[in-house]
């Protein structure tokens, strides 16, 4: 371990292990296997880099995206790790040379996707080269029960046939125990090692808003706590990511868009763009995210609610990968919810796997309507530990008000059913606002006995009850009508009186005009010749990058440049003490780094 450590210092300049890291290693390095469960940023790519590099051989790396691997390749050659990747975007010729290479046992890594690696052409090439280990990223993905299944996943459970005495890894960050147990039965990880080091990612602050106009609370929330920063916004359809990021463009922001539906060359055109350009925002479907190792993204936004807990926590966990703090916001609605319900049922899946999308569904419903602590509820949702309330949550830092919902909430399901259980909230609202229009009338509804009781919320109220409702099981969407709305078994104690309700109480449109204090200042500086160096420096590394034709982060992260400001270095040996510069970034980079800290000293 004193030689993995060393490589931990003068090749990535870390000082010491994060937990469960140097266990993890040890584990692979004495040719044992592990199945590794850890949260995006916690250094997961350390746990089979460093043993590839201690043990003979190359380590083989299995990573689901093309953008990914070229990523990671790029970042580990700076560190003067020798890497490379086998896809389809390098040449008949380039690939050659890194076959030859790996036969020479001239790589320390070899990054392959899972298709590639299952040709028989490739297996035999790997039989014929020392092999340090089997690494698998992702893990998650052999899971069919999961939201990112990939068929060829499955098929890895030839590596331990085919090469038995090669050690193997296998690496996620969202996995319930459902999952893993899935992921240990596919990849016959039984003898294997497990290390769960949990879910926590306590950088990221996490905040959910109802949806009254979702785009223009984006743009509020984007101008006042992160202008010029990079970001991630999701959309549930392109149309909407087409239009999203046309709009944000208009008003000044640097949005691209990325969904599957774009030609694959434009979409790697926008990825390549959001990876390498600093404050630039990447509008996207789910198809954009899975692997993106850009550690410097300081938020990440949903326009519409995410299908399950795991979905949300596997995107929401692609900001602040560096450690520094990150948003995670959501404005969600009814509408969502309907969009959503209607995917589950229209879906090819057996019964049995819409049953279970429609529970994953409930439970992310719960955790956007939940009146405190929202990582307490995330988190309880992967593991039965107990854990105290964050304090970085929007309930934590602005508890929600409460008020006894039980009469309203009453009067809505008494409306649902006296109208006959196939309305939606837009026709149940009027009802109970006493608006005798001309459909309302024609149904006769204005006879009701509900008709105009509800004068003490107004119709945004109303919705927003509606949704709290639905959100709680006390009612359900009809996905296979028009959209309407029926009475649960739930609701039956409700009604008679027998059980009450308490809510979280909807904000007035007066409280959601208030604009929240700023938060912090960019960069994390308050004193204005901290700010200027700490700019300065994020303009030489643009620089570099640009001439390098590499993501600026590649270089350094930006917690390495806060802390140069910090230490100001102004020697060689004072800036290999700085975390995430090692021996060959050092030799790269120091000089120029240091010529821009030494205008400032005095300062």
């Amino acid at each position: 371990m004193q030689r993995a450590l060393d490589i931990l210092r003068t090749t990535f300049g870390y000082d010491q292990f994060r937990p469960a890291q140097a266990a993890i290693i040890q584990q692979l390095a004495e040719g044992g296997d592990a199945l590794v469960l850890m949260p995006t940023g916690g250094g997961k790519s350390l746990c089979y880099q460093i043993p590839a590099l201690l043990r003979p051989g190359v380590g083989v790396v299995v990573s689901p995206l093309i953008a990914l691997m070229q990523d990671q390749v790029t970042a580990l050659r700076q560190n003067g790790v020798r890497a490379a990747c086998l896809n389809s975007t390098l040449s008949p010729r380039e690939a050659q040379e890194v076959e030859q290479a790996l036969a020479a046992g001239e790589l320390d890594l070899l990054y392959l996707a899972p298709e590639r690696l299952l040709v028989e052409r490739t297996l035999q090439l790997l039989m014929r080269a020392p092999l340090a280990l089997f690494a698998i990223d992702e893990a998650h993905c052999v899971s069919q029960w999961g939201h990112d299944f990939r068929p060829e996943y499955v098929q890895l459970s030839v590596l331990p046939e085919r090469f038995p005495q090669v050690p193997r890894i296998a690496l996620t960050a969202t996995a319930d125990r459902r999952t893993r147990d899935e992921i240990v039965e596919r990849l016959a990880l039984q003898e294997a090692e497990q290390f769960v080091t949990g879910f926590d990612r306590p950088n990221i602050r996490y905040r959910i808003v109802e949806a009254h106009n979702a785009r223009q609370q984006l743009l509020d929330f984007i101008r006042r706590e992160h202008p010029g920063e990079a970001g991630i916004v999701y959309c549930l359809s392109r149309r909407k990511v087409e239009e999203t990021a046309a709009w944000l463009v208009e008003q000044g922001i640097p949005a691209l868009p990325y969904h599957a539906g774009m030609p694959g060359t434009q979409r790697a055109m926008h990825q390549e763009r959001f990876l390498r350009d600093e404050g630039r925002v990447m509008v996207a479907t789910v198809a954009f995210g899975m692997g993106i190792d850009k550690p410097d993204v300081r938020f990440v936004a949903h326009l519409n609610l995410p299908k399950s807990i795991e979905a949300y926590y596997q995107e929401t966990g692609r900001g602040g990968r560096d450690g520094l703090p990150a948003d995670a916001w959501m404005a969600y609605s009814l509408q969502d919810v309907l969009t959503l319900r209607k995917m589950i049922n229209d879906s090819e899946g057996d019964i049995g796997h819409k049953r279970l999308e429609g529970h994953k569904l409930d439970a992310m419903l719960a955790l956007c309507e939940v009146a405190d602590c929202r990582r307490q509820h995330l988190l309880g949702y992967f593991t039965d530990a107990p854990h105290e309330p964050c304090g970085n949550c929007d309930n934590c830092l602005e508890p929600p008000e409460r008020w006894d919902a039980t009469t309203a909430a009453q009067k809505a399901l008494s409306t649902v059913y006296r109208s006959g259980q196939r309305y939606g909230v837009s026709y149940l609202t009027d009802i109970l606002l006493g608006k005798a229009n001309e459909r309302i009338v024609q149904q006769g509804h204005d006879r009701l006995s509900t008709f105009g009781i509800g004068d003490e919320l107004n119709a945004s109220q109303w919705r927003d009850l509606f949704r709290q409702l639905v959100a709680l099981g006390y009612l359900q969407v009809d996905v296979e009508g028009y959209g309407g709305l029926r009475l649960t078994a739930q609701c039956r104690p409700l009604l008679k009186g027998e059980t009450s309700l308490e809510l979280r109480r909807p904000r007035s449109a007066k409280e959601r005009r208030r604009e929240r204090k700023e938060q912090t200042v960019k960069g994390g500086f308050s004193d204005p010749t901290e700010q200027a160096l700490w700019q300065a420096l994020r303009d030489a590394r643009l620089r570099l990058a640009r001439e390098l034709e590499i993501p600026p982060y590649v270089i350094f992260h930006d917690a390495t440049l806060m802390a140069m400001v910090q230490h100001r270095p102004a020697t060689r040996e004072e800036m290999a003490a700085i975390s995430g510069v090692g021996a060959t970034k050092l030799e790269r980079y120091g000089e120029t780094f240091l010529a821009v800290i030494a205008q400032w000293q005095g300062g």
